[in-house]
């Protein structure tokens, strides 16, 4: 079970950086880029937008991300 919920915080982590590093190119609409973004996004954004409504955002960048990759970094390292 353990390893089960280490894998699963591993996935999660990847689509967290796949996010952010899509989000730094344009796309246009339809595209394969523009699919696998809003893929991430529709995966994550249950867990960030809490956050992201603690976490005062700063000009262009969005701290929660940080915040919750660093979070789950933390509990992976305790937990796995």
């Amino acid at each position: 079970m353990q390893s089960l919920f280490c894998l699963l915080l591993q996935i999660f982590i990847i689509v967290l950086i796949v996010r952010a590093v899509l989000s730094w190119f344009p796309h246009e609409p339809g595209s394969f880029l523009a699919q696998a973004s809003d893929v991430a996004r529709v995966l994550t954004e249950w867990a960030l937008a809490p956050i992201r409504s603690i976490v005062p955002q700063t000009g262009m960048f969005d701290l929660s991300f940080l915040v919750l990759v660093v979070g789950l970094l933390i509990i992976q390292g305790a937990v796995c």
